[in-house]
């Protein structure tokens, strides 16, 4: 006998306990939008058993088995209470799409993800889930209007390291790049349209004196202080990339992590390092090299049509310690390259309010002196938004933390949203790379979750977790609220939204699932 429960993709559902929230069968979509629910169930004895999807909407539905991870750091000890659970435990995670039956333990608890996507004329599309002798139907529909084009830039830094160390493959083997396109395309797939293009291996989340593995794009030669540069493989990175669809290019980091200070790993052809934690990043030497570096891409950019779709890093979270450092290294990237926009991850305002920066990227819990200030509002979070109820993603954290910020995104008009670890691999620093069905922590350094949201499969394939599904659906409901703007303007959208609320904003929202998809159900009534 098998007990279900209909539910939204914002619960989770936990092996040792059976689900508390109120049953959910019926939901309402756009034209364009793909939809998540979820199947919980339990058996009273052990069993096998494989789904059946069957009803006018079972064409447009994928299955996956939500899969346990072992989790290991849930949260921090100054965490805030918004979390489902503190402790280390088996937490669900990792989409699997259903391929084999599911081995079900007894008084297990389960849960089957269905993901309806197609475009189809409106009206109520029945799908019916049943396993074993028990079926649940879930009702589905669809409405006129169309979910309009994601404008957000968003990127979630793709590690390029990870996958062949995973493997076991070599960088840019032909073996690799396969692997490579099947992960970018689950990245698009998901909402990443602005991706971390590594020109050189990226310096970030990198022990100081120690390297990463090398996954440079742009050929390096050396000839006395003279530099040519070969874009071979840099130009298929880019083929592979324009053939997807990605909106636009981070160009990596020119300087060190945490301080502007050095170089980033580059090697020549053979394989010889040529600048790294050694080099000076204000002497000649490198400067030269960047020199000539800018003058080569420039050219390069222009022939390829991508001058107005790349931007360019200086350092990744530089701090008032090292003011000075980066405005220096600041006011040398604009010399060499004054036709890209810069971005960098950065929270302290003094960075904006002399110049160093046109486009700050702040973290959620310190943006609120950007907001109306910068013409171009961005904001991120890392490891550190766990404190105020501020929108992040670890697995010990609810689903309504993680959608929250679609709504958030929208109300303050922002334009770009980064997050670090898409497929981060290795322990913190990078000393070690890491099984990430194994460990999620990044060894006990950060909480479980923050530093990856996609796996890698078997064959290649790239796998989703539900965090990345939810965040699609933030996305979702900024493109939604963006279309009913539209249509009523943004304060009678603004006063829908916070009908019967206190203002929204990156810290303070209210803390229910329940209360993000009656929202959503409101957005799309109001626009019939």
């Amino acid at each position: 006998m098998l007990s279900l429960i209909p539910l939204s993709s914002l619960e989770k559902v936990f092996a040792d306990e059976k689900p508390a929230a109120a049953p959910m069968s019926r939901f309402t979509c756009l034209q364009g939008e793909r939809l998540s629910f979820q199947l919980a169930f339990s058996s009273d004895c052990d069993t096998q058993l494989s789904p059946a999807i069957t009803g006018a909407g079972a064409a447009c539905c994928t299955a996956y088995w939500v899969e346990d991870v072992p989790v290991g750091k849930a949260c921090y000890e100054d965490s805030d209470e918004f979390f489902l659970r503190r402790e280390s435990g088996m937490y669900p995670d990792v989409l699997r799409p259903v391929a084999t039956s599911l081995a079900a333990k007894a008084s297990v608890w389960y849960s089957l993800w269905v993901e309806f996507a197609c475009d189809c004329p409106a009206g109520d599309y029945d799908i019916t889930v049943t396993l074993g002798e028990q079926s649940q139907t879930f009702t589905v529909t669809k409405l006129a209007a169309q979910l309009p084009a994601q404008k957000l830039l968003f990127t979630q830094w793709f590690h390029c390291d990870g996958l062949a160390q995973f493997y076991n493959i070599a960088v840019w083997s032909e073996e690799y790049w396969a692997i490579l396109e099947k992960h970018l395309r689950c990245a698009f797939e998901h909402g990443v349209n602005f991706i971390l293009t590594t020109l050189f291996t990226p310096p970030l989340d990198t022990q100081v004196g120690g390297e990463r593995l090398t996954t440079q794009l742009v050929g390096v030669t050396k000839t006395g202080d003279t530099y040519d540069f070969d874009f071979a493989l840099l130009s298929r990175w880019f083929d592979l990339c324009e053939n997807i669809g990605f909106a636009a290019y981070e160009l990596s980091h020119l300087f060190t992590q945490w301080g502007a200070a050095h170089a980033p790993k580059i090697v020549d052809i053979n394989g010889t390092k040529l600048f790294g934690w050694e080099t000076d990043a204000t002497g000649d030497e490198y400067r030269g090299f960047l020199r000539q570096f800018a003058a080569a891409l420039m050219p390069y950019l222009v022939q390829r049509g991508l001058k107005e779709r790349c931007y360019v890093h200086v350092s990744d979270e530089p701090g008032e310690w090292c003011l000075e450092m980066y405005a220096k290294q600041s006011a040398f990237i604009k010399e060499i390259f004054p036709k890209l926009p810069m971005i960098d991850a950065l929270s302290d305002f003094a960075f904006y309010e002399h110049g160093h920066i046109e486009r700050p990227v702040p973290c959620n819990n310190h943006v609120e002196p950007f907001i109306g200030v910068v013409p171009e509002l961005w904001t991120y979070y890392c490891c550190s938004q766990h404190h105020s109820g501020e929108s992040n993603r670890f697995m010990a954290m609810p689903g309504w933390r993680n959608r929250i910020i679609g709504v958030q995104l929208w109300k303050f008009k922002c334009v770009g949203f980064l997050h670090w670890g898409l497929n981060f691999y290795n322990l913190q620093f990078s000393t070690q790379p890491i099984n990430p069905f194994e460990v999620t922590d990044a060894g006990g350094n950060f909480a479980s979750g923050d530093s990856f949201s996609m796996y890698p499969g078997e064959n290649g394939d790239a796998l989703a977790s539900t965090r990345l599904k939810v965040f699609y659906d933030a996305l979702q409901d900024l493109q939604a609220l963006q279309l009913l703007e539209q249509k009523i303007g943004y304060d009678a959208t603004l006063a829908l939204v916070e009908e019967g609320i206190a203002p929204i904003t990156f810290t303070e929202s209210p803390r229910t699932n329940e209360w993000l998809l009656d929202l959503r159900e409101r957005i799309n009534a109001a626009l019939i």
